[in-house]
C-alpha cells in the first residue's frame, strides 16, 4: 500500500478558557478557585490536533502572555506536524520562556501526528498501557472538616492520595486523613519547609504514617540543604519547583532522588520524553505530574505514565468544566484511550 501523501499547511487557533475548581485549592503559599487556561487547535490536512496551556499563579504566566506568544507563531513554514524537533527549536528561538504556550503547541502536534498515523501515542512510543498504573489524587490544605470531607469523597476511587503540606498544620492534616483512610500517601510541601533538621524529623514521622514520597520539601534555591536531606531521608525526595526543563537535571542531580516532569514547565511531550531518558540514565526516579488542566493536557501526560515510577495526573479531576473526555481513572488505575493521537473526545 502506498504511503499517504499529506498536503497543505498547518494553521493555529487559540482562545482563553477559565477552569473552575470543584473545591478551593490551597497549597503552602496561596489559595485559588480558578485557573486561567488557553486552548489551542492546530489544523492540518483536514484533521485537528488539540493542545492546552494552563497557568497556575506560581509560574508567572498569564492568558495575555500566552496569547501574545502564540500570536507570533507561524507554523505555515513547516511542511507537516511530524517535524517536531524543528518546530520546537523554532519556538525556543522566539523566547527563552513561555513554556505553557510551547507545551500547548507540542501537545496539539503530537495529537495531530497520532491521528495522521492512526495510532495512540503510547503505541507509537512502544509503551504498554497496562503499565499506566495509579495516579495520586490531591487533597489541598484546609480545615480538618473539609479535609475529612474531601478524603471521604475519594473512598474507593483511588489507590494513593497526595497531601499538600508545608504549614504548621501538617501533622493535623495527616492525622485527619488517617482518621478516615489507610491509603498510601504522597506529600508535597511546595517549598514550605524552612529547616532541614525539622524537615528530616517530619519525614521520619510521615514514613511511620504511611507516606511513600516527599515532593519539593525545601526552597528550590536551597540545593545544599536538600542534598543533605535526601542523603538522610528514608523516603525519596522528588524535585518539582526546582526543575523545569531538560537542562535543569545536571544542576539538581544528586540533590534529589527524582524529578517531577510537568508538561507546562518543560514545553511538552517531546522534551518530557528526553527528560525521562536522562533521569533514568542517572538512576533517578521519575514522576509525571500536571497543573489544573482539562483532560487534554492531562491525557497527554498520562500517555507517559507507563514509562515512569509515579503519577500525579489529577488536574482534570479537580475541575467542573472539562472540555474533553480522555484518560479515565477506574478502580484507582489510569486507563488510556485507545483511539489515535491523544484519544480525546470533545464534550
Amino acid at each position: 500500500m502506498a504511503a499517504r501523501k499529506h498536503s497543505g499547511r498547518m494553521t493555529l487557533r487559540f482562545y482563553p478558557y477559565e477552569l473552575q475548581l470543584a473545591h478551593t485549592f490551597t497549597v503552602s503559599s496561596y489559595s485559588r478557585t480558578t485557573t486561567p487556561d488557553v486552548q489551542v487547535e492546530i489544523d492540518f490536512d483536514g484533521i485537528t490536533g488539540y493542545g492546552e496551556a494552563s497557568m497556575p499563579p506560581y509560574l508567572g504566566h498569564t492568558v495575555e502572555s500566552v496569547c501574545a506568544f502564540l500570536s507570533k507563531v507561524d507554523l505555515s513554514q513547516f511542511e507537516s506536524p511530524f517535524l517536531l524537533e524543528d518546530i520546537m527549536e523554532y519556538l525556543d528561538s522566539l523566547s527563552d520562556g513561555d513554556s505553557p504556550a510551547k507545551a500547548a503547541i507540542d501537545i496539539a502536534l503530537h495529537d495531530l501526528c497520532g491521528k495522521l498515523m492512526g495510532e495512540p501515542l503510547f503505541r507509537i512510543w512502544g509503551y504498554n498501557p497496562a503499565k499506566a498504573g495509579p495516579t495520586t489524587f490531591t487533597i489541598g490544605i484546609d480545615t480538618p472538616e473539609v479535609v475529612r470531607e474531601k478524603t471521604l469523597e475519594c473512598a474507593g476511587l483511588y489507590r494513593i492520595l497526595k497531601v499538600k503540606v508545608g504549614l504548621d498544620s501538617d501533622e493535623q492534616m495527616i492525622r485527619t486523613i488517617r482518621s478516615v483512610t489507610d491509603l498510601p500517601l504522597a506529600v508535597d510541601a511546595n517549598q514550605g519547609w524552612k529547616d532541614r533538621s525539622k524537615a528530616l524529623d517530619e519525614i521520619f514521622w510521615l514514613k511511620e504514617n504511611g507516606v511513600v514520597l516527599v515532593e519539593q520539601p525545601l526552597a528550590k534555591e536551597n540545593i545544599d540543604d536538600t542534598a543533605w536531606l535526601t542523603e538522610r531521608s528514608p523516603l525519596p525526595i522528588i524535585a518539582d519547583e526546582a526543575i523545569q526543563r531538560l537542562k535543569d537535571i545536571p544542576r539538581i542531580k544528586g540533590a534529589y532522588s527524582g524529578i517531577n516532569i510537568k508538561l507546562m514547565k518543560c514545553t511538552g511531550l517531546l522534551e518530557a520524553r528526553k527528560m525521562i531518558a536522562y533521569a533514568r540514565a542517572e538512576g533517578m526516579k521519575v514522576m509525571v505530574g500536571c497543573m489544573t488542566e482539562t483532560s487534554c493536557a492531562c491525557t497527554a501526560a498520562a500517555h507517559l505514565a507507563p514509562a515512569v515510577d509515579f503519577c500525579d495526573i489529577d488536574g482534570n479531576l479537580l475541575i467542573t468544566n472539562d472540555l474533553f473526555k480522555g484518560m479515565v481513572v477506574r478502580d484507582g488505575l489510569m486507563q488510556l484511550p485507545d483511539s489515535p493521537g491523544l484519544g480525546l473526545t470533545k464534550i
